[in-house]
């Protein structure tokens, strides 16, 4: 069983996370920030990975440590549900439309993280979120996750669109990703023989 739960507390925010890398999808997401919600959601339906999140987090002052520090504990519960990565396909990559938008992500499930972030806004906002929010996220996503990410949005007006791209492409990436490969289950897919340096 690929699963595991992350609980996280800090004087900033408390923080749930509860995680299937075999699901179907479902998802129970509650942060408080709409948006960012949405996103959420849409990462755990196109990755088939279900996600419960519960986040309670010192809104008042601005949605910065709830969306950074949902991102930590997302990445803990997907390196903890791993385990050692044996069996996994490790690399996935793809180019996602959505309407005027294109966005591409790669991925390396290597255990050393490190984002590439080419992802433009031009609006401060999308409803309540701050659009450079979007970044630290998926910066504390693969610097917890072990995760190397690029994201690249190759062209887009919308900055909902270009949001929710990055989001979706990602999910389709992990999904490829971290999928048990039939032919190499049970093994590292590394000449190292081992994950993570």
């Amino acid at each position: 069983m690929r699963t595991a739960t992350i609980s996280r507390t800090t004087k900033e925010t408390e923080i749930e996370v509860t995680i299937d890398l075999d699901g179907t999808g479902v998802y129970d997401v509650a942060t408080g920030v709409g948006f960012f919600d949405h996103m959420l959601e849409q990462l755990s339906r196109h990755s088939l990975i279900d996600i419960t999140v519960r986040a309670k987090g010192d809104l008042h002052i601005d949605f910065h440590h709830t969306v950074e520090d949902v991102g930590i504990a997302l990445g803990l519960a997907i390196a903890k549900a791993l385990g050692d990565k044996r069996g996994i396909s490790r690399y996935a990559s793809i180019e996602l439309p959505m309407d005027e938008t294109l966005t591409r992500c790669a991925i390396d499930v290597s255990g050393r993280p490190y984002l590439v972030w080419k992802v433009r806004f031009d609006r401060d906002k999308i409803g309540e979120m701050d659009t450079e929010l979007f970044r630290e996220f998926f910066q504390a996503l693969a610097q917890n996750g072990g995760l190397t990410l690029h994201l690249e949005t190759l062209y887009g007006e919308n900055n909902h669109h270009i949001a929710e791209s990055t989001f979706k492409a990602l999910a389709r990436a992990l999904r490829s990703a971290l999928a048990i490969d039939p032919r190499v289950a049970g093994d590292l897919p590394s000449t190292k023989g081992r994950l993570g340096d």
